[in-house]
């Protein structure tokens, strides 16, 4: 699948507006209606647009603690990792978790928790009873400089081709 710059401009309203009309999109892009839908529902069902949601105020809902959350593995088997990813793929208060290299760590997390006691019984209560989790290393943020929800789309070009 190839992007022109007309997808490009979609995309880009879309990360900053999920809630647009399509008559908004379509004058914001310089299209008349029906081909912006037709070229949003190509995307969507390209696998580009992946979902549509609402982004919440995370202070205002009482999660105060945002925490990482270097985590390290007793054993490197695929069997381990996969038993570890599903656990922590159930925990709610996990929002991300990546296989990391470079630390420590084999997994970093990012969990949004209300306070510090709350912290105390998910970690000890959930991560660490985890099979396999040795070690457990918690950055607290004190204070967000910059939070997007939109990727960087500049490198995209007409020449550019995504696969499905």
């Amino acid at each position: 699948m190839k992007l022109d710059r007309t997808d490009r401009k979609i995309l880009d309203a879309m990360q900053s507006n999920g809630r647009i009309s399509n008559l908004e999109l379509a004058e914001l892009v310089n299209l008349s209606p029906t081909p912006c839908s037709r070229r949003v529902k190509r995307l969507e069902e390209s696998g580009l647009i992946e979902r549509h949601v609402s982004l919440l105020n995370q202070s205002m809902l009482g999660l105060k603690l945002t925490a990482y959350i270097g985590i390290s593995m007793d054993r490197h088997t695929p069997d381990r990792f996969e038993a570890f990813e599903q656990e922590v793929a159930s925990y709610p208060e996990v929002m991300a978790c990546s296989v990391v290299t470079g630390q420590s760590s084999d997994y970093l997390l990012k969990a949004v928790v209300p306070d510090m006691e709350y912290y105390e019984k998910f970690l000890l209560g959930k991560l660490t009873r985890i099979p396999g989790v040795t070690g457990v290393h918690s950055s607290f943020e004190l204070r967000r400089v910059v939070l997007r929800t939109e990727l960087p789309l500049q490198h995209i070009n007409e020449h550019t081709e995504f696969k499905s």
